[in-house]
This record gives structure tokens, sequence and C-alpha cells, in this order.
């Protein structure tokens, strides 16, 4: 067998088509019926309303459902436990669901918690992100403190390729400085669906509240190590799981490291689990030698599972 490991999309990865393919799945259909039961709204109606489904309240919890649903798929069509996981920002709350060390019902009260939190941070302000492609990280982080200043702020927070940077802050910065990233090399400024500043210092406020919830949930013992974003390792304590999650909120996601680190762990395919696509166009940047694949569409397990019980 394939050594393999499992990689969960975050924020912005969601689609209103997000459940199609599944939608015939018993698992992935009770798992979304559960979900809906725990949030108290039913996600195939939000998923249908692209305004809803874009609203970080509802858009956390949703992705983290679908998610779950797709690994509990997963998990019945591949046996073979994954050497870690890892997810993108709002990802590694998934990861940590698959990994056992947090319920779903808690993890789904959790994040929906966590939602709201980072909306209330923003107060007044409205935030945005957007992904830079084509232009070094250094030079963003430059761009990014060149034009923050006392009103507004802008800066890099996900370094998730060479080749691909996502910067956040005040939404009328973001949309102003696309020109700025693109007179210096950029060769796309993208707009991401995503309405908070996430991963800056406005959601300071966030990570002190978001710890006073954590430090009462019960972990449970966990089956495969996860790799955290604020620093691309696995942590062994609850207090060390819990800082890093605090952390998270209001630091840069690390990403590219991420997957360099699992890769060093001699993983022979990784396994996008829930909507979309992102993370595995991001793999093929990062470490081009290691497959990786997506199961968003549910045609593509077979596939996947096949690689992994192939022979080395």
């Amino acid at each position: 067998m394939k050594s393999y490991a499992v990689l969960f999309p975050g924020q912005g990865s969601q689609n209103q088509d997000m459940l199609t393919s599944y939608v015939d799945n018993k698992i992935f259909k009770e798992t979304i019926d559960e979900a809906s039961d725990v949030l108290g709204y039913n996600i195939t109606d939000v998923v249908k309303d692209k305004t809803r489904l874009n609203n970080t309240i509802f858009t956390q919890p949703i992705i983290v459902s679908v998610s779950i649903a797709m690994w509990r798929v997963w998990k019945e069509a591949c046996k073979e436990t994954p050497v870690c996981a890892a997810g993108h920002s709002l990802g590694e709350y998934s990861a940590l669901v698959a990994s056992n060390l947090l319920p779903f019902k808690e993890c789904l009260l959790l994040v929906s918690e966590r939602a709201k939190l980072m909306s209330d941070a923003m107060g007044d302000r409205k935030g945005g992100m957007a992904a830079i492609i084509g232009l070094e990280s250094d030079k963003i982080v430059q761009i990014c403190q060149e034009l923050s200043n006392d009103k507004y702020i802008i800066g890099a927070v996900n370094f998730n390729s060479n080749s691909q940077t996502v910067v956040a802050g005040d939404l009328d910065l973001i949309e102003s400085s696309a020109e700025k990233f693109k007179a210096s090399g950029a060769k796309l400024v993208k707009t991401l669906p995503v309405s908070v500043a996430a991963h800056t210092s406005m959601m300071k406020d966030c990570s002190s509240n978001l710890h006073k919830i954590l430090k009462n949930i019960d972990f449970n013992e966990k089956i495969f190590p996860v790799i955290h974003n604020v620093d691309a390792s696995s942590k062994t304590t609850n207090n060390d799981i819990i800082d890093s999650l605090c952390t998270q909120v209001h630091s840069p996601v690390l990403w590219a490291k991420s997957i360099e680190n699992i890769s060093n762990l001699n993983v022979d395919i990784f396994v996008e689990i829930g909507p979309g696509n992102v993370l595995s166009g991001l793999n093929k940047r990062i470490i081009k030698d290691a497959p990786v694949i997506s199961i968003s569409d549910a045609q593509k397990i077979e596939e996947a599972a096949g690689l992994i019980q192939s022979e080395r």
C-alpha cells in the first residue's frame, strides 16, 4: 500500500454545485442532514442561495459539514489510515474532526461561533481577501506594509505557494491595491468570496474569545496527527492545539511549508477532501512529483483509493 495524507479546504472553496456529485450517496446525505439538525437550518437550501452561502456565518460550518460528509464517504471506500492531515485555515477544523480529536457536533457549534466572532471582530469595517498570482511573497509583504496606514490595513495572510499569496484587510484597500500589485509584476489579482479580513490583526478580539470556548472542549485521542497552519507542525497536547487554533485566526497560514513538511514524511499521495480542488492546484506548484487528487467529484473516489491500494 502507498502512504497518503488528507487535505481539507477552507473558506473560499464553497460553490453552489458542491452537493451535486454526492446527492445520491446515503452516507453523504445522512451527514448533511445531521449537520443541518445541529446548525438549525437546511444546508441544501442555503447552498442554493449564493448570498447566504458566501456569508461567513453560513460558509464556515457548511464547508466543514460538506468536507466531513465527503470524508465519511472516503473512509468507506478506503480503509487505510492516512499518515496525517492538514486543513487550510478553516479546513484545519475538518482535519481535527477527521483525526478524531474533535467530535463532529462540537466542531460545527465551535466553527459557527468562530464565524460569528470573526464577523463581530470586523465591527463596521468591510473586510476582504484577494489572491495574488505570480509575484514573490517578499514583494507582496513589502507592498502591504507600504499601503497600510492608521486607518486601513492590508497584509499577506496565506503563503500558499511560491507563486500565490493571499492578502487580507479592509475591502477598499484590497480593491484599490490590485493595480499596485499588477504594476509590480503580479500576473493576476483575484478577489475571493470572503467577507472578513481573516488572519489579520483585526481578528485579535476573536482570538481571545475563541480561547474561552476552546478551553471548555474535551478533545479525544487522535488517530493520526494534524499539521497546524501557524508553524507547519503537529501538536501533542490539548493546550498546544488550542493555542494554535487561537493564534491561527490572526496569523498567516503557512500552507506551502505545511505541504513541504508533510512531503518529508515520505507521503506518496495527497487526497483533497472537500468542495473544489484549490488545494490540489496548489500542491502541484509546491510538490511537483507527488500525486494529488480531489474527491469533490464522487467519481474520483475509486481512482484515489486505487492509487493508494496499488503497490509502491
